[in-house]
């Protein structure tokens, strides 16, 4: 995004993430980024804290039917919610998707190898907006969280407890993450100098 853009987006986050909650063809695929901050995708409506706090079930309420969003995108929101506030942001996830539907979601991954990629990304840590960190998930945590609320999890980019990175394809027109293998400018060359944990969760 422009420096232009990202002025825009940053005058206007609320009053267009309203303007786009409310004014949603329903008839159309739904698809929804939840804590877009200064993210703009065509065809998704964007939402942030304060337009729609995922912890309230009064503001999903406001804006949606349960069993009716098509998509929902994530990134690197839920590492600023505890543990028990991710699993109740989930559950609200699990019950506005349609049946098919999927939520995608992307954090810092708690198994890289790197002692320089966690001591920026963990809850304190020297990376942007790590302060406000409250949990650094690893694919078994976030697997276990997702499944207790009732979705089924298709792993797409992570490392396991030894290290080793896993992916697999998936198409950014579902769900774009920046910070991921083939889309941040930090793996040119092919080195992995940033990933994340990215998973798709299908409400089967």
């Amino acid at each position: 995004m422009s420096l232009k853009e990202k002025i825009i987006a940053g005058v206007l986050k609320q009053p267009f993430s309203l303007y786009q909650l409310t004014t949603y063809d329903p008839s159309k695929p739904v698809n929804m980024v939840v804590g877009s901050m200064y993210s703009l995708y065509k065809g998704w409506i964007h939402s942030d804290i304060e337009t729609l706090n995922l912890l309230k079930e009064s503001d999903w309420q406001k804006y949606f039917n349960e069993n009716s969003i098509d998509k929902i995108l994530a990134e690197h929101v839920w590492e600023h919610l505890t543990l028990e506030e991710g699993q109740l942001a989930f559950k609200h996830c699990h019950t506005y998707l349609k049946q098919g539907g999927f939520l995608r979601v992307a954090v810092p991954d708690g198994f890289n190898p790197s002692e320089e990629y966690i001591n920026y990304v963990k809850p304190g840590g020297t990376g942007n907006g790590a302060d406000d960190h409250k949990l650094l998930y690893n694919y078994q945590i976030m697997s276990r969280s997702l499944e207790s609320v009732g979705f089924t999890v298709k792993l797409l980019e992570y490392f396991d407890e030894n290290g080793q990175f896993h992916k697999s394809p998936w198409n950014p027109e579902d769900g774009m993450i920046r910070r991921s293998a083939d889309h941040d400018s930090r793996n040119a060359g092919g080195k992995l100098g940033y990933t994340s944990l990215i998973i798709d969760a299908y409400k089967s």
